[in-house]
């Protein structure tokens, strides 16, 4: 029997986050282990109009295909790795909706990959990046990531499969009987937040983990309120790209491309990471930020307000909602923050800020101890 949490989540992306509606062309990736929500996304399409269509899970479409997708990053060739498959580029160029529901069997399956192999995998990427940056910010492509709960995230998450359906579930609100009237209340809350925001020049971030300047005059913070990601529960903006100045650590690993480099601490001058340390996962972390001229400046800059989301659990579209946490990301920004910088990463790392840290916007106080102050 289905999980009815299930269908509210197909109902609730399919309504509230990219609002399908008669004709519109809705691509659907989803590998195997998803498959009760991906057959009810496919059932909400059609009840809504929309023409569905479905892939497996990875730009490279070789997710139904277990294995696949490391062992072409293992032993493929520079011209199958530069490879880009054409119907990516039709969906990311022409399409009105994309669904992606990541399910995965094994989340350490590419950690043995040369992370040189995944760079030149990830540049190549590059140009459908920027095009699904464009069209999102232009309203041309609508768009929400979610998860389906699996064995494989429960033991990453030290969680039974059943405390780890419960905390999904909880986080994305599916467990309310009425979750869209959930997520709109959180988008009114956040707007109240990012209009004070409007107009500002300064973020200045204080605490035992961190004394970071960063720059937000002419940028505009996003409401993250579940349209998108799913769950949700962030602001965000694109920061200034040459005014990042101080340093940072993360006090969660940070994960990017199935790796983890822990207590990873940043200096930034002029906007670029000036030097960059941890404690273990170093040279990985140091190939990411070569891997363009972008990868060394900051792309975002986000308060995480999820206050439903309990505790790290190694899973980036979780983790960096988690309430009481900043995270930034180094590389590609949201054009329509009004941020301009360009690159093939974009990895997100996390800072706890429930241990007294301050923000203060134009010196004035704003956020404290993981608590807004302004409203």
């Amino acid at each position: 029997m289905t999980d009815l949490r299930v269908v509210r989540l197909a109902r609730l992306i399919a309504e509230y986050c990219v609002a399908i509606r008669r004709g519109d062309r809705v691509y659907l990736q989803a590998g195997p282990e998803a498959y009760p929500l991906a057959a009810a996304l496919v059932e909400e399409t059609i009840l809504r109009g929309g023409m569905p269509h479905i892939s497996g899970g990875s730009p490279n479409h070789l997710d139904l295909v277990p294995g696949a997708t490391e062992f072409l990053l293992k032993h493929g060739s520079d011209e199958q790795l530069d490879y880009i498959n054409p119907i990516e580029e039709l969906v990311t160029s022409q399409f009105d909706v994309r669904i992606a529901v990541r399910a995965a069997s094994n989340t350490q399956s590419l950690s043995g990959v040369d992370p040189e192999r995944l760079r030149r995998y990830q540049a190549a990427h590059r140009a459908l990046s920027e095009t699904f940056m464009r069209r999102q910010a232009a309203g041309e492509l609508r768009w929400c990531v979610t998860q389906f709960p699996t064995d494989a995230y429960a033991q990453e998450a030290a969680m039974s499969l059943r405390e780890y359906e419960d905390f999904v579930y909880a986080a994305v609100r599916v467990d309310d009987p009425d979750p869209i009237a959930r997520w709109r209340e959180t988008e009114a809350s956040q707007q109240k937040l990012v209009d004070w925001l409007a107009g500002k020049r300064r973020i200045h971030i204080t605490g035992p983990n961190c004394d970071l300047e960063v720059g937000i005059e002419g940028r505009t913070f996003e409401n993250s309120d579940g349209h998108h990601n799913m769950p949700s529960g962030e602001i965000f903006t694109g920061p200034q790209e040459s005014v990042t100045e101080g340093w940072i650590k993360f006090t969660y690993p940070a994960i990017y491309q199935q790796r983890a480099a822990h207590d990873v601490r940043l200096e930034f001058a002029g906007g670029k990471v000036a030097r960059a340390t941890a404690s273990r996962g170093e040279d990985f972390l140091l190939s990411v930020l070569d891997t363009d001229e972008g990868s060394r400046t900051l792309g975002e800059f986000a308060f995480g307000m999820n206050y439903g989301i309990t505790r790290f659990t190694g899973n980036i579209l979780f983790d960096e909602k988690l309430g009481g946490t900043i995270h930034v990301a180094l590389g590609a920004a949201y054009p329509n923050t009004g941020g301009k910088n360009r690159s093939g990463v974009h990895w997100d790392m996390i800072c706890d800020t429930r241990d007294g840290t301050e923000v203060t916007v134009d010196g004035e106080p704003f956020y404290r101890n993981g608590e807004f102050l302004a409203r």
